[in-house]
């Protein structure tokens, strides 16, 4: 018998799994002790690090897969290729190699080495480029698109493919839900393909309405550098400043995001990102990157807006582990002006 990911509760799996791709969710929702206290809310994080590629990508990774073999496109022995800030990599390579497919990885070279490591681990075809804006005929989306097309394999599109949403709705949502028993204020994450955020939007919304009760807050989480605070906020993606963070923030609006409800927005600048990541390992336990510091960040901006009593959730989108040259490296903080913790 094998755990459905949607009747997860946040003890965690109850049951074996048939394989790789059937422990994919079904992730831990944690109280986030610090955050509740200095806001009188109840501040939850899902551990989507504990996920067997260790990041929320997972999910998107399984979910573009599944989408693509049941159309057809993907075959026995196919290829599949993706340019990714690293997670989706990762986390497409594990699902090809678990059903029998190869996997082409573009990824910016300014990504943290750490990641780059792993993909070459886990046999990934990985290939570095230049890092360029979306508007460049050589940024990594660009490029990966073309390589597609020349080796006749699948471009997963991650940023404009619905499935990765499609994915987070039926199954990140439900288990949020299900965890917080339904009783749910606001919803905080960053975005770089939008989809866990449109995802849990759309599956929050649902089960609302089915149960009859008011929709969550969804509330996007942004870094400086990215245009989604100001699309949310006034229409405008005018960028402006730079973060260390990867993988997250946009220069323009993602497929993935079109036609979903967002409510509010919150820029959130590296120091208060990098303060939250810090606090949550050294007084929690909890070692994770600089996108969960955002979204932690955004949390407790949201709960303090909302008030004392009321519920809100974020993800914890992976582990601190795959920025220990950059987040955890105190010449790199130095350099950049940013906050280093006291132990390093």
């Amino acid at each position: 018998m094998t755990h459905s990911p949607i009747d997860a509760q946040s003890t965690g799996w109850s049951s074996t799994s048939a394989g790789m791709t059937d422990a994919i969710g079904g992730t831990p929702l944690i109280r986030l002790k610090r955050a509740s206290d200095i806001t009188g809310c109840e501040i939850f994080g899902k551990a989507e690090f504990m996920n067997p590629g260790g990041s929320v990508k997972d999910r998107a990774a399984l979910a573009i897969i599944t989408a693509a073999e049941r159309s057809g496109a993907l075959k026995p022995g196919g290829t599949i290729v993706e340019g990714t800030a690293g997670n989706t990599g990762i986390g497409l390579t594990l699902v090809a190699n678990a059903r029998g497919y190869r996997s082409v990885i573009v990824v910016p070279e300014t990504q943290s080495r750490e990641k780059l490591d792993f993909l070459r681990m886990i046999g990934a075809d990985l290939r570095l480029i230049p890092a360029k804006p979306y508007r460049d005929p050589g940024n990594y989306v660009h490029y990966s698109k073309r390589l597609a097309e020349e080796l006749g394999a699948v471009w997963a599109n991650q940023f404009d493919n619905i499935a990765n949403r499609e994915g987070h709705r039926a199954t990140t949502a439900p288990e949020i839900w299900h965890q917080m028993d339904g009783r749910i204020d606001a919803f905080t994450c960053a975005c770089g393909t939008g989809g866990t955020l449109a995802g849990v939007a759309l599956g929050l919304d649902d089960l609302a309405t089915k149960a009859g009760r008011p929709r969550p807050q969804i509330v996007l989480a942004d870094p400086e550098g990215s245009g989604l605070y100001g699309w949310v906020k006034s229409d405008d993606l005018s960028i402006s400043g730079s973060s260390v963070t990867e993988g997250i923030g946009q220069s323009r609006v993602p497929g993935n995001l079109e036609g979903i409800a967002i409510d509010d927005a919150e820029r959130i600048p590296d120091p208060e990102a990098l303060t939250q990541v810090f606090e949550l390992l050294r007084d929690e336990g909890l070692s994770v990157g600089g996108s969960a510091g955002i979204n932690v960040a955004a949390a407790i901006r949201v709960a303090r807006r909302l008030g004392p009593g009321h519920r809100v959730a974020t993800i914890l989108c992976d582990g601190g582990a795959r920025y220990q040259s950059k987040l955890f490296n105190p010449e790199f903080l130095r350099a950049k002006d940013l906050p280093v913790p006291e132990w390093l």
